[in-house]
């Protein structure tokens, strides 16, 4: 693929909300079935304003609930149409049912997802409460730091779910990114689109010479075989992700890879996190580099699938981990420390492992916050439990 000249690319200061719109308009599929809710409203809303004025030829579908947006996902896509959504919180919970269906069946489309806490009790503000309790229905789940990567993510995570037949969400934190400005850089329309590309859905159910089924009852005889092979899926999700975000890094001069590496490569203490809270970890780790101290971020980017002997290898030189989850796991641990103790486990990793829950509900995690768990590491304080910044 050609590098297109940098000087054709925009700088434009934008949402977070507003630049998933601005990539999905770029992008101009076929179908948007929505339903407004809070933090994700904006994207749809300013989606269906480029609709009005005619700068895309999507069908806008307006339903009565998220489930039902979901729903008619499903249909679009079966019928061979390039599909998008976004939604949040309890939106994302009232999906459920359906995104379990849209992963059996393998169909292809993109979901924006706002990052919010659930009820109860009643909270519009941003944590991963939402995302996390739809970790296991079969989506790939993408993570998105500020408003560039949620840009870059859309474009990205459009052209991967075409390739592997894998639902993908694409997720930014509430608020702290879906509702803040910030400076960023658009590619021009064509480019984007060239890179997308057609899509051609081979399973179509309006395909009359080629017929196929969806949705047929699966018994004890062939259900297990159909998520042995869902699963399988997954598994080719990392090669393809690493194949389209080095055509996207050649297309952008950004390049991806399935997670960050902060000055990893020498540090004895690493924090590891997802999502807007990294930029301020990114700042405290500058800081106390420039003290002397070997400290790092790893910062996940691909959740589903998780990267387990990846992150391993890229935390074999921690002497001290710790993990910082925006949202809990009732009775267990919390979900990204669960997989970074699972990928020690693996790999034979001798670091000790310490698990932090921030931000729920919304509230607010500082430098020195951050600063405080490195420093628990530096001194070797072995954290017993769960730890809460609160």
């Amino acid at each position: 693929m050609k590098h297109i000249n940098k000087k054709q690319d925009t700088k434009i200061a934008l949402t977070g909300g507003a630049a998933a719109a601005e990539a999905l308009r770029q992008i101009n599929p076929d179908v948007m079935p929505v339903y407004p809710i809070t933090p994700q409203t904006p994207i749809i809303e300013g989606f269906a304003k480029f609709e009005a004025k005619g700068k895309v030829d999507t069908d806008v579908i307006t339903v009565e609930s998220e489930h039902s947006a979901i729903s008619a996902c499903v249909g679009a896509v079966a019928a061979g149409a390039r599909t998008v959504t976004a939604t949040s919180s309890q939106g994302l919970a009232l999906m459920n049912e359906i995104l379990y269906i849209a992963s059996g069946m393998r169909l292809p489309m993109l979901m924006l997802v706002s990052a919010r806490a659930l009820s109860a009790p009643i909270n519009i503000h941003g944590d991963h409460s939402d995302v996390m309790g739809a970790r296991d229905t079969g989506w790939v789940q993408i993570f998105s730091e500020n408003a560039q990567e949620v840009y870059d993510n859309t474009i990205i995570g459009m052209k991967l779910t075409e390739k592997v037949h894998v639902p993908t969400m694409v997720i930014m934190d509430g608020f702290v990114t879906s509702h803040s400005v910030e400076n960023l850089e658009v590619l021009i329309d064509r480019s984007v689109r060239s890179f997308v590309g057609e899509f051609k859905f081979n399973q179509s159910l309006l395909d009359v010479s080629n017929p196929h089924t969806f949705g047929p009852v699966g018994l004890p005889d062939s259900y297990f075989d159909f998520k042995i092979e869902q699963e399988a899926a997954m598994d080719k999700v990392f090669e393809e992700y690493e194949n389209v975000a080095d055509g996207y890094g050649e297309l952008s001069g950004r390049h991806y890879e399935l997670f960050e590496k902060y000055h990893t490569r020498d540090a004895d203490h690493v924090i590891v996190a997802a999502g807007a809270t990294c930029g301020t970890i990114k700042d405290v780790v500058d800081e106390m580099r420039e003290k002397g101290k070997k400290v790092g971020l790893l910062k996940i980017k691909m959740f589903r699938p998780f990267p387990y002997k990846q992150i391993a290898k890229a935390l074999s030189g921690a002497k001290n981990i710790s993990v910082l989850d925006k949202s809990m796991a009732f009775g267990s641990m919390p979900p990204i420390c669960s997989e970074i103790v699972m990928s020690a486990q693996i790999s034979n990793l001798k670091s000790q492992i310490s698990s932090y829950v921030y931000g729920l509900g919304g509230r607010d995690i500082f430098a020195k916050d951050i600063e405080n768990v490195f420093e628990n590491m530096i001194k070797g304080k072995k954290m017993k439990g769960v730890q809460y910044i609160a």
